[in-house]
This record gives C-alpha cells, sequence and structure tokens, in this order.
C-alpha cells in the first residue's frame, strides 16, 4: 500500500481519507512514481491510501491468483483492511473515508459501502463497472470476444455457473443498499466501459433513494484526454469530498 500525506502532516494527526482504487483490476496499480490525483488530494489535506488489493500483478502468482472470482468480495475486504489498518497507525480518521477509483476502481468505489457498510462516508466512481453481466452484453464493449469467452470466466465469474457470486457483486443490483452520497461520472464515448453502466446505475440508485451527482463528458472515453475536463472533474470531486467529509457532515 502506497500512502500519500499532505505536506507538514503531524505524526499521530488522523485525517480525512480517499481511498484511491487502482482499475485494472488484474495489473501493477501504483509505484513511487508521481501520482497526479494523490498528490491532488494530498494538496488539499487528505491522505490517500492506493491499495495493492488482491488480483494486482507484480506481487507473485500467489497475491495475482488470490484474486480471481473475488470481485465484491475479499478484493473489496482488502480495501477496508487497509483503513482499519491505517486508523491503527493514527494516519487517517476512520470516520471520515471516501473511496474514489476510475474503471475497475469506479466499481470498487461502488461496491465498497455495499460490502462493507460503515466504513466509508461517500464514493466517487468514474467510468466504473456497474454490473459485471454488462461487460459480456453490451454491443459497444470494446472488450474481446475471446476475453468475454475464457478470460472473464475464469478470472471473474461465468454467467452460467457462477450466477449467485455476479449477482452479489453487482453494484446495479443492490443499488438500494447504497447508503452514502455517490459522485458519478462517466465519458459518453467510452468504449471499454459504455456510459450504459452508469445510466442504467443512476436510474436504480435513484429510484432506491440514494444520493447521486451525476457528471457526463461528452467528449471522453474511458479516461480524460482533454485537460480542461479533469481539471473540471477534479474541482467537482474537491467541492464533493468536502461536503461530505467535513466534520459536521450528515448522511
Amino acid at each position: 500500500m502506497y500512502v500519500t500525506r499532505p505536506a507538514g502532516a503531524r505524526d499521530g494527526e488522523p485525517l480525512p481519507t480517499v481511498v484511491l482504487v487502482h482499475g485494472g483490476p488484474f495489473l501493477r496499480g501504483h509505484d513511487l512514481r508521481w501520482d497526479p490525483w494523490a498528490q491532488f488530494l494530498a494538496s488539499r489535506g487528505y491522505v490517500a491510501l492506493e491499495v495493492e488489493y488482491r488480483g494486482s500483478t507484480g506481487y507473485g502468482f500467489k497475491h495475482f491468483r488470490a484474486g480471481w472470482k473475488e470481485w465484491g468480495r475479499a478484493m473489496q475486504d482488502d480495501l477496508a483492511d487497509a483503513v482499519a489498518w491505517a486508523a491503527q497507525q493514527k494516519l487517517v480518521d476512520p470516520k471520515r473515508v471516501c473511496v474514489v477509483g476510475a474503471s475497475y476502481g469506479g466499481y470498487a468505489a461502488l461496491m465498497g459501502p455495499i460490502r462493507n457498510p460503515g466504513v466509508y462516508r461517500c464514493a466517487v466512481s468514474f467510468a466504473g463497472v456497474s454490473d459485471i453481466d454488462l461487460m459480456s452484453d453490451l454491443v459497444l464493449s470494446d472488450m474481446s470476444e475471446d476475453w468475454k469467452r475464457y478470460g472473464m470466466p475464469q478470472l471473474i465469474g461465468d454467467t452460467k455457473t457462477d450466477r449467485a457470486l455476479l449477482d452479489a457483486a453487482s453494484p446495479l443490483r443492490q443499488a438500494a443498499k447504497i447508503g452514502v452520497p455517490v459522485l458519478l461520472v462517466h465519458g459518453r464515448l467510452d468504449r471499454r466501459v459504455p456510459i450504459d453502466h452508469s445510466e442504467k446505475f443512476l436510474g436504480e440508485a435513484r429510484r432506491a433513494g440514494v444520493k447521486v451527482d451525476w457528471i457526463e463528458y461528452s467528449d471522453e472515453g474511458h479516461g480524460f484526454v482533454n485537460p480542461a475536463n479533469e481539471a473540471d472533474f477534479l474541482r467537482r470531486m474537491e467541492e464533493f469530498l468536502a461536503r461530505w467529509l467535513a466534520d459536521d457532515a450528515k448522511r
């Protein structure tokens, strides 16, 4: 795990925190090079926790293998465990934690309050997967047929034989269990995780009474290309975090 703290933070001073979840998920998510989002968050007074949860690569096959078919389950618990550890070290204020991510990280942000209620005060999902079935069903996705036929059943779950597992790991199907505010962001041109994921989730979440702020970027795909759009997103995320991680924030 990588911990980025604000400049001048004092030892033993618990601070509001963002769990910044890498995408993939089956890749090396972080290293010691400059991470613009982590640095941005630290510059605004937040601790950024970047966790190499099980399924991440670069830490041996056993760690990678431990993430197979663990979307929404042990992979989420690794994030919650990281928060608990950081709280024990007096790095973070466990009552003021938000989970943020893009792509798979966006999925983990939506799934976090469902799997680990009480750990997070809010969630931010950019280009997030909202339902594993949609990864194989949407014709606009650029996922290869080989991945859908061979990779997904092995690493994530088979849509037939692992039906119960996938239903339990679906933010879309369990939107009513999200008891925290959500900032939901997507690019209209996304082909990796088509915007249908967020649009379908938005409808279900609002019907369930979840507080959702929705941002759509009409000229972005699976990630930011236009610096002005990314700056706009960071500004609006900053406002969202300030609102919900304040000492007196009410859920």
